[in-house]
């Protein structure tokens, strides 16, 4: 019998690839419009971490590995806040740091309420998966991991956009 665990990261899977696919149309969009892209250089590490993630899920997930429901219902409100975020960003939308240097900042939905709202529901998502299968020792890791390369995209990211900010 297949854990249901397994359905779960069959989704991450799928999400992550259609994310990659729209994420390149967008900045390919972005980038023929003048938009430059900062800190091109970490970009593989959040590629490395998110496809480790996965894949140590994948090999650690035994037949009895256990199904948080509870700890699962966080994780769909964590998913309504991607697509929230994907929705207000519409075109500007990307995995990577992408500004164009003329454009407004987004100020409207999540962004009323936080300036990366994206990065909460990264932060969400990698600490609450895990756990959904009683898996902390990798919440804990990944975890540690992610909010290392966070901090440093986060700083690239402010930089970034410091100028549209003033306008």
């Amino acid at each position: 019998m297949i854990n249901i665990f397994y359905y779960l990261l069959a989704f991450l899977i799928v999400q992550r690839l259609a994310e990659l696919m729209i994420a390149n149309r967008n900045t390919a969009k972005l980038l023929v419009a003048g938009a430059v892209e900062h800190g091109r250089g970490h970009y593989p590490l959040f590629i490395l971490l998110h496809g480790g993630w996965i894949i140590v899920l994948a090999i650690s997930v035994a037949p009895d590995t256990p199904f948080n429901i509870y700890l699962f219902v966080i994780f769909v409100f964590l998913q309504m806040g991607r697509i929230w975020v994907v929705a207000t960003l519409g075109r500007f939308w990307t995995t990577r740091i992408i500004s164009l240097p003329d454009a407004p900042l987004v100020r409207n939905g999540p962004f009323r309420f936080v300036r990366h709202p994206n990065y909460l529901v990264v932060v969400g998502e990698i600490a609450i998966v895990p756990l959904i299968g009683g898996m902390w020792e990798i919440a804990l890791i990944f975890s540690g991991l992610n909010f290392a390369l966070l901090w440093w995209r986060i700083r690239i990211e402010e930089q970034a956009i410091a100028p549209r900010r003033q306008a």
